[in-house]
């Protein structure tokens, strides 16, 4: 990047003016202005011997070159002559070939190796007088400060584009996007392999077309030998071999081996490169070390965005693992029992909150379910909910009670809070789920301090169990209520949090749900299962809500529905993998004819060992072959 294009200016400093430029006379109208036809003599200098004026015009920075009416040259100073040797007095300006002397040069030209700035002032008679003065030194500061300016820019624009994106993918494409056409025709980008296997992204631009950027995945070991010195940190130096190791790669489309140039920067990461970039352009635009620089801190600030780029996925895949491990375990199944949950944090966007639920079964067939609240919100409230859920994963391997099983929480979650220095405190229902022979469950439950749970009844009416207790994690020998409760088929038990009953709403948006409004939401729901129930309790809160702040909304409904519908059984046992398969049915005949080992029993199959001897039902004689 160079000013050479930057010319337009006159880089005097203004002490003589162009005859372009209009200037308002010095002297009033009615005063005569002194003659231009001859130079005035110069007035003796206290007796000294006038000096000649050539002398005099010696010392200018710039050279003067005065030509007759004709053209021709009556006179050069001392400066035009070194700054144009070309131009002897006595012979015509033309003749001496100068570009830049003529009716229509322009004002600044280049004449052997040297930026050259020629006016040219009418004289009198027809004469002129050329101006000539060497500004090599002044344009080359110019060209330096305006390409500074340009890397700059450049830079800053960099800066601000690779300062957006937090994701690698999308970082990595805007570093090889921004590198075109500025610093190169072709820029490709390799990052650092993982597990063997390195991406790269390319952008290339044919003509004046906008980059087209594409990746793609290759081996650590099908690397070229430069990108892999580059990933070690080290640049490479020996450029003439770096270009065919990129076009074998199929890196540098449009680009031909001999008649490009390539350079490759290690881009800069943590505690080891975070990648490799590598940039291609035609032979005619070499890489000189004012382009090596801005390459380099190119390089810089796209590892920079690269490096927050990948600790940002570093620590997204943290949050999402530790996320996922704290959220709510939807309960395992149990024969004769329907589940259904929701849950909703207070914060949407972190997904994860204090409020808890989760079952586990026991050896006997049943099944230990809770629902809790912890005090809190946000990240705390979600790791003390961890805590007492991976609490109750082990304490109910080795009690089952609800009542003792609610002791011993108790004890674990006071140790916990001491030893961290925490003040956290918990409500909680937790009971015991056992379903009976005949289609019921039987639930008893223990509360710590939690909200009393309503039951559906087959009838329709909405009962609250009178269940209470004291807060778990507050005292070392807390009272804690229980009751037990049985559940018809049909029947439903509802838990949920104070999410739901203290969400606030309505006309004023300050007013509480209560346990008023959500027994009459779920009145006439009896028949509905379990999670259709809890997905409504949900709905009709966040209804009430309209959008507004709430605490942690988190339901469970636990249904008893029988032993479940009698599997259909056919007239043909199903043999075992280990049993030769039945072959198909034979026509009735005597129950006393005997079978042969070969001979396939003719009467209807019978029934599995174990299975039931009553006659199918009508639903079952459907469902059985003709």
């Amino acid at each position: 990047m160079t000013a050479s294009d930057v010319r337009d200016f006159d880089p005097g400093d203004g002490r003589i003016s162009t005859p372009s430029t209009t200037q308002t006379p010095a002297w009033p109208a009615d005063v005569q202005p002194w003659s231009t036809s001859t130079l005035p003599a110069l007035a003796p200098d206290r007796g000294h011997d006038t000096p000649a004026w050539s002398e005099v015009v010696e010392h200018f920075r710039e050279g003067l070159v005065v030509c007759d009416a004709e053209g021709v040259v009556r006179h050069v100073s001392p400066v035009a002559e070194r700054l144009l040797p070309e131009v002897m007095p006595g012979e015509p300006l033309a003749s001496a070939g100068v570009p830049g002397l003529g009716e229509t040069a322009p004002s600044g030209f280049t004449h052997r190796g040297r930026r050259l700035s020629a006016r040219q002032v009418p004289l009198s008679a027809g004469r002129s007088c050329w101006y000539v003065e060497d500004v090599t030194e002044s344009v080359s500061r110019a060209d330096a400060l305006l390409a500074e300016r340009a890397r700059s820019a450049f830079l800053a624009v960099v800066g601000d584009k690779l300062g957006n994106p937090l994701h690698p993918d999308r970082a990595a494409a805007a570093v090889v996007r921004l590198a075109v056409p500025t610093l190169a025709e072709v820029s490709v980008l390799v990052l650092a392999p993982r597990a063997g296997r390195a991406r790269w992204w390319r952008a290339s631009r044919a003509d004046d077309e906008a980059p087209i950027v594409d990746s793609g995945i290759l081996s650590e070991s099908d690397l070229p030998t430069a990108i892999a010195d580059g990933l070690t940190g080290v640049e490479p130096h020996a450029v003439d071999w770096l270009v065919e190791q990129a076009v074998d790669a199929g890196w540098l489309p449009g680009l031909a081996g001999v008649d490009s140039a390539a350079r490759v920067v290690p881009v800069p990461g943590r505690d080891a490169p975070a990648g490799v970039l590598l940039v291609a352009r035609r032979a005619s635009r070499w890489y000189d070390e004012d382009d090596v620089d801005l390459l380099r801190a190119f390089a810089a600030r796209a590892g920079a965005a690269l490096t927050t780029a990948l600790l940002y996925r570093d620590q997204a895949e943290v949050a999402d693992t530790l996320q996922a491990s704290l959220l709510p375990v939807e309960p395992a199944e149990v024969p004769g029992v329907q589940w259904g949950t929701a849950y909703r944090p207070a914060q949407a966007g972190l997904r994860i909150g204090g409020d808890f639920y989760g079952s586990h079964r026991l050896a006997d067939g049943g099944s230990v379910f809770f629902l809790g609240d912890v005090s809190g919100k946000g990240v705390e409230a979600a790791v003390f909910t961890g805590q007492l859920r991976q609490c109750l994963q082990a304490l109910h391997r080795v009690e089952s009670h609800p009542g003792r099983l609610l002791r011993l929480l108790n004890d674990a979650l006071l140790e916990t809070t001491q030893a961290h220095g925490q003040g956290r405190f918990a409500t909680i229902v937790l009971g015991v789920a056992r379903p009976q022979r005949d289609g019921s469950v039987t639930l008893t439950m223990a509360g710590g301090g939690h909200l009393p749970p309503l039951v559906l009844r087959a009838s329709g009416e909405v009962e609250s169990v009178p269940l209470r207790g004291m807060l778990i994690g507050v005292v070392p020998d807390p009272r804690v209520g229980e009751v037990t409760v049985r559940l018809a088929p049909g029947e439903t038990c509802l838990l949920y949090s104070d999410g739901v009953t203290e969400a606030r709403g309505g006309r004023r948006g300050d007013e509480q749900f209560g346990t008023d409004r959500l027994t009459a939401a779920v009145t006439g729901c009896h028949r509905m299962p379990a999670p259709a129930l809890a997905e409504r309790v949900e709905q009709v809160t966040c209804d009430w809500l309209a959008h507004g702040d709430h605490d942690d909304i988190a339901v469970l409904a636990l249904r008893a529905v029988g032993a479940g519908p009698r599997a259909a059984r056919h007239l043909h046992s199903v043999p075992t993998p280990d049993e030769p398969a039945a072959l198909p049915e034979e026509p009735a005949e005597p129950a006393e004819r005997p079978t042969g080992p070969e001979e396939q029993p003719t009467g209807p199959a019978q029934p599995p060992t174990g299975a039931s001897e009553e006659p199918p039902g009508p639903e079952e004689q459907r469902e059985s072959p003709a």
